[in-house]
């Protein structure tokens, strides 16, 4: 299951909002410029090592939880922590779904949110804290990223449970407006599936784009129903496409489409408290690693609505000097990818 998984592959403070109608634009650009560099973590001041991958949504299954559960009382106390949050038995449904209620992006979401940092607690069981705080950097595939910023201190594993609760809430209402989809590309370059999503977009009269920017070869795209089905079509013929796989999710995650969740996410994001991380962890969105708590807010809010550009972070590890990479939560989508990227990466799942 796991490998088929991986073929288918700006918050304003009030004082900021304050001088807004009176600085010049001009004056408010530079400004922004200035923070954003100065919040920036060098690329050079990362430490690419050792670097823990959490997965995204797509990696769920009906079982997964279960051994963990059993076998660690910490993961099983992160399950009854999550439950009492989400009001139903989040261990539950992860291990007995059904898996039409478990792939939801409701539920999902906080479901391998949980399932990940059980992970991080079955390495803490059989290899020691050392092991857990052995990472130099950390990120995650879309939802993963917050998964890394938890394991990173960026916020509590309660404010976890509530921030990827209301993420896959505003995501779904998002999805159940218009019918959208998502299509994983498989044998082009992303130039040419670009290409391909101008011309369906321009014969369907609908948008389709790239989503997520995964390994070569590997491309997701997200669109509209009618978009999407052009493009299956004329993707093999008139492209040379190697195959096209419809994905099961909601919608079209990662574009416009998904523009009315992300109110809804400020809201719940504003109210969270979020801490500088103690490590590094890699953004979906620019494929860099940033520090100012309010700058991670705000692109989290944009992520949503963000291609994901985890190719290029691959490539950065790979760059960068990466001597181990552990993949910790549901499959090894994370760890495929990467060995589509360098064969001779070395990889370690810590799977729950």
């Amino acid at each position: 299951m796991m490998s088929k998984s991986l073929m288918l592959l700006s918050l304003l403070s009030p004082v900021a909002f304050a001088f807004v109608s009176r600085a010049p634009a001009s004056t408010l650009s530079r400004a922004a410029s200035t923070h954003a560099r100065k919040n920036l973590v060098k690329a050079s001041a990362v430490d690419y090592t050792t670097a823990f991958m959490f997965p995204g949504q797509g990696a769920q299954y009906v079982g997964m939880g279960a051994q963990v559960a059993e076998e660690v009382p910490a993961a099983k106390a992160l399950f009854e922590k999550a439950s009492a949050i989400l009001g139903y038995d989040l261990l539950e449904r992860s291990v007995n779904g059904p898996k039409d209620l478990l792939d939801s992006t409701a539920v999902s979401q906080p479901a391998i949110f949980v399932t990940s940092a059980a992970a991080v607690e079955k390495l803490r069981a059989t290899e020691g804290e050392a092991a857990v705080n052995t990472a130099t950097v950390a990120m995650g595939l879309s939802l993963g990223e917050y998964t890394a910023l938890w394991y990173a201190g960026a916020f509590s594993f309660e404010d976890g449970v509530r921030l990827t609760k209301a993420r896959g809430e505003a995501m779904q209402a998002a999805a159940d407006l218009v019918d959208t989809t998502m299509v994983s590309v498989i044998g082009l370059d992303p130039d040419k599936v670009a290409e391909l999503c101008s011309a369906a977009s321009k014969k369907s009269g609908e948008k389709i784009q790239i989503a997520n920017y995964l390994c070569p070869g590997n491309y997701a795209v997200s669109g509209s129903l009618k978009a999407a089905q052009v493009l299956e079509e004329i993707a093999k013929p008139d492209f040379g496409a190697r195959m096209t796989v419809r994905l099961a999710v909601a919608g079209a995650f990662h574009t416009e489409y998904m523009a009315p969740a992300v109110e809804k996410l400020k809201e719940v994001l504003a109210k969270t408290e979020f801490k500088t991380p103690r490590i590094p962890v890699i953004s979906n969105v620019d494929g860099k690693a940033h520090s100012d708590p309010e700058e991670i807010k705000a692109i989290l809010a944009r992520q949503v609505t963000s291609p994901v550009q985890w190719e290029t972070t691959m490539n950065d590890l790979v760059k960068g000097g990466l001597e181990t990479g552990y993949e910790l939560g549901p499959g090894k989508v994370c760890a495929g990818i990467m060995k589509r990227i360098d064969r001779s990466a070395k990889m370690v799942n810590i799977e729950a």
